[in-house]
């Protein structure tokens, strides 16, 4: 199944695709980080949004 381009939030909210530009947008703007914070906690802590959450609310960034 392709993603719909026309929906303005992610098509799996569980998890961050850093691979679609309109998903970076909403999970960037969502957890009021920058896109480098939000690939550093990715990297770090994988794509599950709830660990990526957990990470930035810890000032882990």
């Amino acid at each position: 199944m392709s993603d719909d381009k026309t929906r303005p939030g992610p098509q799996d909210a569980s998890r961050i695709s850093l691979g679609e530009d309109y998903e970076v947008a909403y999970w960037t703007k969502a957890l009021g980080v920058t896109r480098q914070q939000l690939e550093e906690a990715v990297g770090k802590v994988g794509n599950g949004a709830e660990a990526v959450r957990a990470f930035l609310q810890r000032g882990a960034h």
